[in-house]
């Protein structure tokens, strides 16, 4: 005991309270000044053995109870901080010992909860693994979580947020960046918010882009992105700082029904903010027009990605600067559906999106590779479509990296807008009257398609029988007439 240097301020504290005795009446009982025992108990000063003898003598304390009363509880709770959910939040262990010593109740309460928690998800994911042997879906499954509320209600909205777009382009001309937006936020942070940025390798933020660690003031992004997520993701920070205000005014009016759903909106809203800072809603929409939409051109001019660049052409339908109403959609190579979003919201009704037959599905054939396509619904209706695969961020040599790819349309109408309606198949020259090839017959999805003889239809459609004709069997997996 003698070579252990014994820190139990808040433990002295409970045994002097307990007894009522005030700090003057304990430091005679224990024949040192008030002062002295005033430093114990703030833990600046360690118990001596001495101390610890006259502890036990004259109030019965166990030695032992001095030593290792919150030993335990540092153990649990170094064990609910090593949660994913909540790794990071602590600057070191000695916030550990304090809580275990300053509130044991408490810290039992929250190992308790913790422990409810693990043995919850531990219980769940059994019911979910016992339902998938048996081939049944679990209720989770077909309920509305707040993801697809959210996700649900961006689609449906056109993808503009005004007073968002004018407070990015006055932040813009504020910062009057020039051709370093990346500088001029990393000194603006810095300058306003005392927030310093810094670039973390792989090793050390596996799992994050970002991360802001509000105890040292500073911001962390993986290298693992490329610059131009990196730039997004410091300027998405620097916009929920900006405007916190606006963001939570727009969060309140899309009327959410869960504070799950309003902190995933805050999320997409940031990083709308987080575009139009990069690309300023004039300067785009004036770019945008000059190049014909190019998104390759836009992408080099702004120093941004194609996805962003992409992402951008989506929200342009300010009234009186209204660029090409293009819709986006982006998927993974299993046909998971990611973002839905359109100037005047994604057209679900007369464009659909889930038709295997979209280039959006054969660009994972040629990463990298724009592919153009005019697509036809079985309506008559017609759309210019562009598909191009996105590279997620950069893993290590053993890692596979996320790839996604991304559908831009818009009406066939404006094709003489977009600089990609070059690469659409054209009348041969030299044959006068002969129409150009047809547009690729596409549906809204399988369940509600009628094309007859499909090679990629994927469901039966629910409006029609099957099998009919047991002397008939056609083109498709699912046969009507």
């Amino acid at each position: 005991m003698a070579d252990q240097k014994i820190f139990a301020g808040p433990r002295i504290r409970r045994i002097r309270h307990a007894r009522g005795l005030t700090q003057t009446a304990m430091a005679e009982g224990l024949g040192i000044s008030p002062s002295y025992l005033n430093l114990i108990e703030r833990n600046q000063r360690p118990l001596t053995v001495q101390l610890i003898l006259k502890l036990a003598s004259v109030y019965k304390v166990d030695p032992e109870d001095l030593q290792g009363e919150a030993g335990t509880s540092i153990a649990a709770m170094r064990e609910v901080f090593s949660d994913p959910l909540l790794s990071g939040e602590l600057p070191g262990e000695q916030e550990l010992v304090e809580v275990a010593e300053a509130a044991p109740n408490a810290a039992a309460a929250l190992i308790k909860l913790y422990r409810a928690y693990r043995e919850q998800a531990e219980r769940l994911s059994d019911l979910s693994e016992m339902l998938a042997r048996e081939g049944r879906a679990t209720t989770a499954a077909g309920a509305r979580l707040p993801i697809d509320e959210v996700r649900e209600l961006f689609e449906r909205r056109p993808n503009h947020f005004p007073a968002i777009e004018e407070a990015a382009e006055a932040f813009a001309a504020e910062l009057d960046a020039g051709d370093d937006l990346a500088g001029a936020l990393k000194a603006w942070l810095r300058a306003e918010h005392g927030i310093a940025v810094r670039t973390l390798p792989v090793a050390t933020m596996p799992n994050w882009r970002r991360r802001y660690d509000r105890h040292s003031q500073r911001l962390f992004v993986s290298e693992r992105l490329s610059a131009a997520d990196q730039l997004r993701e410091v300027a998405m920070e620097a916009c929920l700082i900006r405007f916190d205000a606006l963001v939570a005014g727009e969060v309140r009016s899309l009327a959410l029904s869960s504070d799950e759903a309003r902190r995933l909106a805050r999320f997409e809203l940031g990083r709308y903010a987080a575009h139009a800072l990069m690309m300023p809603y004039h300067a785009f929409q004036t770019a945008a027009q000059r190049a014909r939409c190019d998104i390759d051109v836009l992408k080099s001019r702004f120093r941004v990605s194609f996805e962003h660049a992409a992402n951008r052409l989506a929200t342009l339908c300010r009234p009186e600067a209204a660029g090409v109403p293009f819709f986006m959609l982006e998927v993974d190579n299993a046909g998971n559906r990611f973002r839905k979003a359109g100037a005047q919201g994604f057209p679900q009704s007369r464009f659909g999106g889930a038709c295997p037959k979209l280039p959006v599905h054969a660009a994972f054939g040629q990463p990298g590779q724009i592919l153009v396509e005019a697509v036809e619904m079985p309506d008559g209706a017609e759309f210019l479509t562009i598909a191009r695969t996105l590279e997620g961020p950069q893993g290590a040599f053993n890692e596979r990296p996320r790839r996604t790819a991304l559908l831009l349309g818009c009406d066939i109408g404006f094709k003489d807008e977009v600089v990609y309606a070059a690469a659409l198949p054209a009348t041969p020259p030299g044959v006068a009257g002969r129409a150009a090839p047809a547009a690729t017959p596409v549906g809204p999805a399988c369940r509600v398609c009628e094309r007859s003889g499909c090679l990629a239809r994927a469901e039966p459609p629910v409006t029609r029988p099957l099998g009919l004709d047991e002397m008939v069997t056609g083109l498709s997996a699912f046969d009507f007439q």
